[in-house]
C-alpha cells in the first residue's frame, strides 16, 4: 500500500508542473510577457520549462527523484515570492500558500525518495 501511495503522490505532485509547462510552451510569447510584467526576465522561460516539464516528468517517473523534488521545491518558493507576494489580494495569498505547501510536499519526497515503483528503484535493483 505504501508504494502505491508514494506513486500516486508523485504523479499528483508532478501533474500540475507537467500541465503548466505544456501550457507555457503553447503560449510562449504570452508567458514571456507575463514574466516581464512581474519583473522577471522572459529570457528565463527556457529554465522554467525545464523545471516544470523536466522536473515534473522526472518526479512522475521517479527518475533522479530526490534531486528533481528538491529543485521543484526551490522553484515553488521562488514562484511564490516573485509571482504571488501581493498579499493584499486574497487570491495571491492563497496562491502563495499553495506554492509553499507544494514545496513542502517536494521536500518530503526529497527526504524519503520515490518508493518501489520508480525508475530510481528499478535502477538500484538492476545495479545489484
Amino acid at each position: 500500500m505504501r508504494d502505491f501511495t508514494v506513486l500516486a503522490g508523485r504523479i499528483l505532485l508532478a501533474l500540475i508542473f507537467i500541465l503548466s509547462g505544456w501550457g507555457k510552451l503553447g503560449g510562449y510569447a504570452g508567458t514571456q510577457q507575463y514574466m516581464a510584467s512581474m519583473g522577471v526576465s522572459g529570457a528565463l522561460l527556457p529554465l522554467v520549462l525545464f523545471a516544470e516539464l523536466g522536473g515534473g516528468l522526472a518526479v512522475a517517473f521517479g527518475l533522479l527523484t530526490r534531486l528533481a523534488a528538491a529543485g521543484l521545491a526551490l522553484f515553488c518558493v521562488l514562484a511564490a515570492y516573485f509571482f504571488h507576494s501581493n498579499w493584499s489580494e486574497q487570491i495571491q495569498f492563497i496562491m502563495f500558500m499553495k506554492d509553499v505547501a507544494i514545496a513542502g510536499g517536494f521536500l518530503v519526497l526529497a527526504a524519503h525518495g520515490a518508493g518501489a515503483f520508480s525508475l530510481d528503484a528499478w535502477w538500484r535493483r538492476r545495479r545489484k
